[in-house]
């Protein structure tokens, strides 16, 4: 289905986009409703040479990863059926779902997935970019829980990648974004959680040094327990009237588990932590509503030191006097810890091992990836991850005139280099850059590292030896084909 500009819908699908810093003006909007009329659309757009863009939920803030200027938006948003294979016990999913739709159509099953935290997130992006979960620290990310990809190449073919079937192209769509094909069905694991702990509890933004240093006594413990996840917000710019945002997640109906033991010593200025389901804390996910935004991030071993200056830069950075000034001007520092366990499964000589799997006492999951991926030479992902424990820091910046979004970009780039030189200076500084968290002017692939990079180059040259997805699909983040 195709959606001329001069149409009502065409309106309503080019500013679908979350933020408005990617509305756009397609020539058209193509609405496909089968894998078979993306394949048609495809190898018309590759025969034709016709620039293109494609969205699965719109969810990044880059102004072109999932919108265009002068050409045609093929909006996934009808392929967004969920299926639960309980023989199986996967899961098979369109790109044009949402998160939130996933979790509940699963519910019933007492069964999830390893997908986003935010509810109205689309599938395809996101797991095509890496994924992190809730889930993460016992099965890695979203990407490594995809058991079987259905993809349209460039010349409109439509292949399955999987363990057995073009391993090569299975490995490289772990991380490899939208260079490679159009993804109309992500097959993956599921696994039997659905009772949890957790909640949001509120520190003051006085606590800011001592809350980061129990989060580095919580990401370097002892015989870590990968039930226990967390997410901090600290809205530096609204801290007086927020404080320190802290999300506990623990995958076992057990309250106040010994994991967090070191915030227990810290006195919250509200709780609202309890035991729940995992799909209402999915639900429950804070998301200011803002029109505009724009995001950076970094990534670097945690350490007391370089929590402690982070913890000054926030404070005094004048970065973040020139984003308040702005109207509506926000920013939201999120520390988002990541266990060695989630890089273990990146490297090919640890990926014949699973992660944390559950005892077998437990009722786990027979689901899981392990014997179903690639083993040898398309072992692991693409991301070029470290097996340490880590920690993935988002700068999020919101407001709302577009006037300001020249003066944004400047204040978020050049306070995140100083969060990147500062963990340079301390020796903890890593070179990945989370995809789903970049902004566009980070070179994110160039950061899974040299050997990554020429596999990737490698399969984009075998599947698409006409740069369909490079030179057509220019939005999101590039393979670069060339040696640098």
């Amino acid at each position: 289905m195709r959606w001329p500009w001069w149409l009502p819908r065409y309106q309503e699908l080019s500013t679908e986009n979350w933020s408005q810093t990617s509305w756009q003006k397609p020539s058209c909007v193509a609405s496909p409703r089968s894998a078979s009329e993306v394949q048609s659309i495809v190898a018309t757009l590759g025969r034709k040479n016709v620039p293109f863009a494609v969205r699965s939920g719109g969810h990044s803030p880059a102004p072109f990863d999932a919108n265009i200027n002068t050409g045609v938006l093929i909006s996934l948003g009808k392929l967004n059926h969920i299926s639960y294979d309980k023989e199986r016990q996967t899961a098979g999913i369109g790109p044009g779902a949402r998160w939130g739709e996933v979790y509940a159509t699963l519910d019933p099953f007492n069964v999830t997935v390893v997908g986003g935290r935010v509810g109205d997130v689309g599938v395809g992006g996101l797991v095509l970019g890496g994924g992190l979960s809730y889930l993460s620290n016992l099965y890695g990310l979203a990407c490594d829980n995809v058991l079987e990809y259905k993809v349209v190449l460039a010349n409109g073919t439509l292949v399955t990648a999987s363990s057995t079937s073009h391993p090569d192209l299975f490995w490289a769509l772990k991380g490899g974004a939208n260079n490679f094909g159009i993804v109309t069905q992500f097959t993956v694991a599921t696994y039997p959680i659905k009772e949890a702990w957790g909640g949001l509890r509120t520190y003051s933004i006085e606590q800011m040094p001592q809350v980061l240093d129990a989060l580095h006594q919580y990401q370097t413990a002892e015989d870590k327990d990968p039930y226990a996840n967390l997410f901090i917000s600290i809205p530096i710019t609204n801290a007086t009237d927020y404080g320190i945002l802290v999300t506990f997640v623990y995958l076992k109906p057990v309250e106040e588990p010994p994991a967090y033991a070191a915030f227990y010593n810290l006195t919250p200025t509200a709780d609202a932590t309890a035991l729940t389901t995992l799909n209402d804390l999915m639900t429950n996910f804070l998301q200011p509503e803002f029109p505009r935004y724009n995001w950076y991030t970094t990534s670097f071993r945690p350490t007391p030191s370089t929590y402690s200056g982070i913890s000054n830069l926030l404070l005094t950075a004048p970065e973040v006097g020139k984003i308040q000034a702005l109207t509506g001007g926000t920013l939201v520092a999120s520390f988002q810890p990541i266990d060695a366990s989630v890089g273990a499964l990146s490297s090919p000589s640890s990926s014949s091992t699973t992660p944390n799997q559950p005892p077998p006492s437990s009722s786990s999951s027979s689901s899981s990836y392990a014997g179903r991926q690639p083993q040898g030479d398309w072992a692991g992902n693409a991301l070029g991850l470290r097996a340490v424990p880590q920690t993935w820091l988002a700068l999020q910046l919101l407001w709302w005139e577009a006037g300001d979004d020249g003066a944004v970009e400047a204040a978020a780039r050049s306070l995140h280099g100083r969060v990147a030189r500062l963990s340079r200076a301390e020796g903890s500084f890593l070179d990945y850059v989370f995809m789903n968290d970049a902004s566009w002017r980070q070179p994110v692939i160039a950061g899974y590292g040299p050997a990554s990079l020429r596999r990737l180059r490698q399969v984009a040259r075998r599947y698409d030896p006409d740069r369909v997805f490079v030179r057509l699909l220019r939005g999101g983040q590039k393979v670069p084909w060339e040696e640098e």
